[in-house]
């Protein structure tokens, strides 16, 4: 049986984007660091085939003998599969390639999309006394994403401050609100953060007027910059609060962070 407890503790957040290229495994590494640097235990889990959040986190290939795959198809627990990080208080489940293949190995098990939830569900977790768990989501809704959502309390969604920026979010509230209605009724969405954001650029300032009238109150107030720190930081695979704390990139992801951290006080919003 779960333990009451530790399913009380560790809040479970998918960041979670179909379309690719908008800032979602730059805002699971920082966001996670983040949260790390305040004291918070936090575990994230890379569910991207391309791995690039461990990469991100420093995690070599070589290092990387169970994955998230091996706990899906369940050749692993938990306990098999965390790492931990340079980060104090950040652990990672990290990813490869095989993960790839899980769409297909994974169509004959009823419980599919259920397999992450019952993982992050089981009695060994109580052990690493988490805070919070950050799901890094693949560019796409397929069946690893629903497994996020359907492990997750709530939801994040980057959102790159470009032109057609709104376009495909349609899709991906509707599979929030599908996994509600069919797996999660208590998924959330958490926030929307816009992500690459210029303030000299018109373009930029439009999509966040755009974002904040048809949204509403799902936007976070935290703008996360287009800083070229943000940029160079996985190349030395580390966070860019480890990488140049004082950057405004790292800034901006404290900032997302206290934000989520005080909003835990207020009730979450539900997908309408």
């Amino acid at each position: 049986m779960p333990s009451p407890d530790s399913l009380k503790r560790a809040k479970i957040m998918s960041i979670a984007n179909q379309k690719g290229g908008v800032g979602k495994t730059t805002t699971t590494i920082n966001l996670a660091a983040a949260l790390a640097e305040t004291g918070s235990r936090v575990l994230l889990i890379d569910l991207d085939p391309q791995g690039n959040a461990s990469t991100g986190l420093g995690i070599d290939h070589k290092k990387r003998q169970v994955t998230t795959y091996d706990l899906l198809v369940g050749d692993a627990t938990p306990g098999d599969a965390i790492q931990v990080t340079d980060i104090e208080n950040l652990l990672v489940i990290p990813a490869t390639t095989d993960l790839s293949s899980a769409d297909i190995e994974l169509i004959s098990n009823e419980k599919r999309s259920f397999l992450l939830h019952d993982a992050l569900r089981q009695l060994s977790m109580d052990s690493y006394q988490l805070d919070y768990i950050l799901i890094d989501c693949p560019p796409s809704l397929n069946i690893l994403t629903v497994n996020a959502m359907v492990a997750s309390d709530s939801v994040i969604v980057p959102l790159q401050s470009e032109f057609f920026a709104l376009e495909g979010l349609s899709q991906l509230m509707l599979t929030i609100r599908e996994v509600r209605q069919s797996a999660n009724k208590n998924l959330r969405i958490e926030g929307i953060v816009l992500t690459m954001y210029d303030r000299r650029n018109n373009l930029s300032q439009q999509v966040e007027t755009d974002a904040r009238e048809n949204l509403g109150g799902l936007v976070f107030d935290t703008l996360i910059p287009r800083n070229v720190r943000l940029s160079e930081a996985p190349s030395f695979a580390m966070p860019v609060l480890s990488y140049d704390t004082n950057s405004s990139g790292a800034e901006a992801y404290r900032n997302l962070a206290a934000e989520i951290r005080k909003k835990e006080r207020k009730p979450l919003r539900k997908v309408s």
